[in-house]
């Protein structure tokens, strides 16, 4: 039998770990029962055979028994057991025992919706139905897998041809979008079935949780999102019996209900409702995550909206946005993403909206079959906000600089750390490439970002108001309980470690120093970054649950293996350069030779370490700012920087620049060492030669020299910052990691998975030397990839935000000077009794200046809707802390629920209408031509 055909798309059997029981001896009563209830046409008119879906999806499950008794039942057509008696002729006791089985594989259901109020026996359709119901058991999908891949054969085959005709509020066919309750509580227009309190109330004390079939049908065909299945869906009315009688799930209470809902909302899913049986009734309500939805798929994929999209569409006030993007990141639909506020020279930016089927010819050309990917899209092509876009963590600048200047500042916080845990140490050490993007330095000056959150992030260092995150656990009841190791306490480790705490784990962090924090505690001095900043981030993980074990290295205290045999899960390798490597030149093994790095570790770890004579340092960067400074404090007669760049390029940047001139350090730049000069092995000096360039015409590292330019200065110590490199050590060793000619990981560079499938890495040991926001924005993603490595049959990549901002035109913008806060720059003060010593001496900014800051903002982006792609479910709505975006009830057409019986009596006129003004339209359109 084929595998594969054109029909099958989306499913692609190659992947799945079993094969589908296809025949070419199919069992007669097994066709019958298939052609009778499946909705699909072709296989109506031509029968089923052993190839289509409707045979095997039943074939392993129903007995020819079972289907007897089915083909006399009729679909959709409830009947008491006596009378169920008399079609079939069998005997009542033994009748009752078939029906109870059949109810409990899933192919039929039963309520009591008669006026007797007489238990009666249902078979109902493939979906919403048996094609559900025989995946709400686990020991079921393992022993029949196939019923997973029938399961989306029936949410895909019957649907995509009819999916353009469907008019507004799904004809019967499905599930129903069915809004968050706070975001449509003002709405005076909206009717009762538009909210979920109506459906709770009407079946006052009959609800039950069960296991989501679309989670765990997804996650068998290799698809799974991360979400523990368990629990998600509530079933109503006698649909809750049915569900806790055939062991699929559990009574809960209305309390339990609103919990489970609430936590639904925490974590973007969509609430739908069942949509067969008309206004007066649905069975069950769901809390659905895109990327595995089934009901959802059947909008989005075939791009037609009105399967699924509620009365409501979202609208974003302008004005009052900022461009904060958790609207966009939520959005299921793909509906929000971020533009831009500012007008362009030609005006405003008319944004495009998709197309829809409603007056257009529609088919598999006109589809989006990788919509879980697309949906996760983040901007328009036209750009957004510089700062938000430059940041390598994509922290809402512009939105947590408006709740500070509302004097918000705990939201402020909360904004922050939604994308860094480590606010306070960043406002001190930030390379500030926000600072660098910010619109208003076409203006004048650069919005001074850093210093607005080093003022936020103060809260942190006070254990009383410091901001601890709330778990959001897509995990109904409960943590996760999978054990996850983090190997290197520095910043990208300990983000990795926040985040997965955030996401409901208790990972432990192995440190081989006696503390953790990394370069943070270890390599950047104290006058820059004081380690009471550092500790009071780390206190605020230790609250969350994560787990420090210091003084452990791993590879030489305890092996990975170990780690393994130990319970745990995954691995996340953050231990970054932590290696000064050596200076390759004639003369480097003179005593007084050190690597920076090395110097930098033993000031943070031993304190009082003195010099005499002269310094040189070599390198341009960060780093070789912070020895040279650290030098002068350790009482260094003089210090002079060397480095291959020019002047205005050197990587360090100006501020540190300065603050090295300042201080008397000389910066000699665009020279490159040949030679340590020494005497009885000791240092004496060092000869450098002219620099011209350092990279070649397609920017690689390359540089080239004017061998007869040279310059010799008197030295005691040569300081080199340059050449950093991780000591692995044994830390890998057994293991199937593979590095880069450089010494890094090689690692896909979306998932950060080495060829270890266990194995993450990220940080400094994956790209090489960075700043610490890149860490902390590498950091996140390890902490998503580990949550969906070690959640069973979870696909890395489908439906992941790949984190991907476009700047808008800082050249095509007008900005109104007529109303422009033309506030200067506010600037930090100094403490002059600190300086020079290990102290900081900055003076963060007062909250005076924090408002004169933020009000120079010029507030470059905002979320723009799409109305045609929005599906009104509200989840934007409880993301947003602006209330920048609402509901509003402009499709009341889509609250009107059928019956599946009648649909094809709202699906006929609308294809009528629809087909005439496709036809109207291509004539309007051979007119013009």
């Amino acid at each position: 039998m084929s595998k594969q055909t054109k029909s099958n798309m989306p499913l692609d059997e190659s992947k799945l770990s079993f094969e589908i029981p296809r025949t070419d001896a199919p069992r007669e009563k097994i066709i019958k029962l298939g052609k009778m209830i499946t909705d699909r046409l072709p296989a109506k008119l031509k029968g089923v055979t052993g190839d289509d879906p409707e045979y095997w999806g039943l074939a392993g499950l129903v007995t020819d028994e079972m289907a007897d008794v089915a083909l006399k039942m009729g679909v959709r057509k409830p009947k008491t057991l006596k009378e169920l008696v008399k079609l079939t002729g069998k005997d009542e006791e033994y009748l009752e025992k078939i029906l109870q089985e059949m109810a409990y594989i899933g192919l039929i259901e039963y309520n009591w919706e008669n006026p007797r109020h007489e238990k009666q026996y249902v078979l109902p359709r493939f979906v919403p139905g048996s094609a559900e119901f025989f995946n709400m058991r686990k020991s079921q999908i393992e022993e029949h897998p196939e019923v997973t891949a029938f399961f989306e054969r029936m949410t895909f085959l019957p649907l995509e041809k009819v999916t353009p005709m469907v008019p507004p509020g799904g004809a019967g066919i499905g599930m129903h979008v069915i809004p968050v309750e706070k975001a449509i509580e003002t709405e005076n227009q909206s009717v009762s079935v538009e909210h979920i309190s109506y459906w709770l109330k009407k079946y006052e004390g009959k609800y039950a949780k069960s296991m989501c079939s679309c989670r765990a049908s997804r996650a068998k065909l290799g698809e799974g999102c991360g979400d523990d299945v368990e629990s998600w869906c509530i079933a109503v009315g006698d649909m809750a019996d049915y569900i806790v009688e055939t062991d699929r799930g559990q009574y809960i209470t209305y309390d339990e209900v609103l919990d489970i809902l609430k936590q639904a909302e925490d974590n973007g899913f969509v609430h739908q409702i069942t949509n067969i049986d008309g206004e007066n009734k649905i069975f069950a309500i769901c809390n659905c995550n895109v990327n595995v939805c089934n009901a959802l798929r059947t909008s989005q994929l075939f791009n037609t909206p009105n399967l699924s999209r509620s009365a409501y569409v979202a609208r974003v006030e302008s004005e009052k946005c900022v461009a904060c993007g958790r609207c966009v990141e939520h959005c299921p639909a793909g509906a929000v993403k971020l533009g831009q506020k500012l007008c362009t020279k030609d005006g405003p930016i008319e944004y495009p909206r998709v197309e829809l089927p409603d007056d257009t010819p529609w088919g598999p050309e006109k589809w989006s079959i990788d919509y879980r990917d697309k949906n996760r899209i983040n901007c328009y092509d036209t750009g957004t906000s510089p700062c938000k876009t430059a940041c390598p963590a994509h922290i809402a600048v512009q939105g947590y600089l408006k709740l500070a200047a509302q004097g918000r500042y705990r939201d402020a916080l909360q904004l922050i750390k939604r994308e860094n845990p480590f606010p306070a140490v960043c406002g001190r050490i930030c390379n500030r490439r926000c600072e660098d993007a910010c619109t208003r330095g076409t203006v004048d000056q650069a919005v001074a970002i850093d210093e607005v959150k080093r003022f936020i992030a103060q809260q942190d260092l006070d254990a009383k108001t410091r901001y601890i995150p709330e778990p959001i656990i897509p995990k109904v009841g409960g943590s996760f309980e999978e054990k996850i190791a983090i190997i290197g306490g520095g910043p990208a480790g300990m983000t990795c470690a926040f985040f997965l705490a955030e996401k409901g784990y208790k990972p432990t962090v192995f440190e081989k120093e006696s503390r953790p924090g990394g370069m943070l505690m270890n390599g950047i001095p104290s006058f820059r970054l004081e380690k009471d900043v550092v500790e009071a981030e780390i206190d605020i993980l230790r609250e969350m649950g994560v787990e420090f074990k210091c003084g452990v290295e791993v590879g030489k205290d305890i092996t990975i293996d170990e780690l393994r045999r130990q319970g745990y899960k995954g691995f996340y390798i953050a231990v970054g350069l932590q290696s000064g490597g050596k200076l390759n030149i004639p003369g480097s093994n003179s005593e007084g030779v050190v690597s920076g790095i090395d110097f930098m570790r033993k000031v943070n770890l031993e304190g009082n370490t003195k010099l005499s004579g002269k310094v040189v340092v070599i390198g341009g960067g960060n780093v070789a700012c912070d020895v040279a400074r650290t030098a002068l404090r350790c009482n260094a007669e003089s210090v002079s920087m060397y480095c291959l760049e020019a002047y205005d390029e050197m990587p360090c940047g100006e501020e540190d620049r300065t603050e090295c001139e300042k201080e008397g350090i000389i910066i000699r730049a665009g020279w490159g060492p040949v030679e340590i000069l020494s005497n009885n092995g000791k240092t004496t000096g060092i000869t450098f030669k002219k620099c011209l360039s350092v990279k070649d015409k397609d920017g690689r590292f390359a540089p080239s020299f004017d061998e007869n330019i040279t310059e010799t200065v008197e030295c005691d110590m040569v300081f080199y910052c340059i050449g950093q490199k991780a000591d692995w050590g044994k830390l890998l060793d057994g293991t199937k990691v593979e590095f880069n000619p450089n010494g890094t990981i090689k690692a896909d560079p979306v998932t950060y998975q080495t060829a270890e499938p266990d194995i993450f890495v990220g940080g400094d040991a994956y790209t090489g030397p960075k700043f610490a926001i890149d860490a902390i924005a590498a950091g996140k993603e390890g902490a998503i990839s580990l949550h969906r490595f070690v959640q069973p049959n979870t696909s890395l990549t489908i439906g992941r935000n790949r984190r991907q901002f476009i700047e808008l035109d800082k050249n095509n913008i007008v900005i109104d000077t007529a109303n422009f806060d033309n506030s200067p720059r506010q600037r930090i003060g100094y403490n002059e009794a600190l300086a020079k010593t290990f102290r900081d001496d900055r003076i963060g900014f007062t909250e005076e200046q924090v408002k004169k800051e933020t009000a120079r903002c010029l507030g470059c982006g905002a979320s723009v809707v799409d109305p045609n792609k929005c599906i009104g479910c509200g989840i934007c709505t409880t993301k947003c802390v602006f209330d920048a975006i609402h509901l509003y009830r402009e499709r009341p057409e889509c609250s009107k629920m059928v019956r599946s019986e009648d649909k094809l009596k709202v699906i006929l006129p609308y294809m009528i209408k629809r087909g005439l003004k496709i036809k109207f339209s291509r004539k309007k359109g051979k007119k013009n031509a």
